[in-house]
């Protein structure tokens, strides 16, 4: 038996968050994904939650299960039951001392600056904002875990150069 890794799709990358209602409205209303699916575990007490940027998702549920776990940029949000009402609870974001690790997941967006203004309006918390340091094209935002998000123009789009 053979298989062929130029066939091995990216699927998803998995976060652990504190208060799915706080993520989840930083991933849909603020950056613009579709909740695909939400998957509950009682007997392990958590929750999945995947999302991706998409048109629409379908009614049936195994047909989100299907788009989840077959298509390419897919979000994982893992919510332990619970911690979001530990005041002092929170997930090392990979960027802090000891041990880095996980750096930043990344987001193409039609218009930099534009998306910057609009982040900044919303009270977005920034890492790295357009003004600062060398890199002038590319912002880095925090989420309500403080994982970093880098925000960078798509070069599809017209006008967006490529980094």
């Amino acid at each position: 038996m053979s298989t062929d890794p130029s066939k091995y799709v990216f699927n998803h990358t998995m976060i652990r968050v504190k208060d799915p209602k706080a993520s989840l409205h930083f991933y849909t209303d603020i950056l613009g994904m579709k909740l695909i699916n939400k998957l509950e575990f009682p007997s392990g007490k958590f929750t999945l939650y995947f999302l991706a940027y998409i048109d629409s998702v379908p009614e049936d549920e195994e047909e989100k299960k299907k788009l989840a776990f077959g298509m390419p940029g897919v979000l994982e949000l893992t919510h332990n039951w619970g911690t979001e009402d530990q005041p002092d609870f929170q997930y090392a974001n990979g960027n802090t001392e000891p041990g880095r690790g996980f750096g930043h997941i990344a987001m193409l967006v039609d218009d930099i600056e534009k998306a910057c203004e609009r982040f900044e309006s919303l009270g977005v918390k920034f890492i790295k904002k357009l003004t600062d340091g060398n890199m002038k094209n590319i912002a880095f935002l925090a989420d309500p875990d403080n994982y970093w998000v880098e925000v960078i123009p798509n070069p599809n789009h017209p006008g967006n150069a490529v980094i």
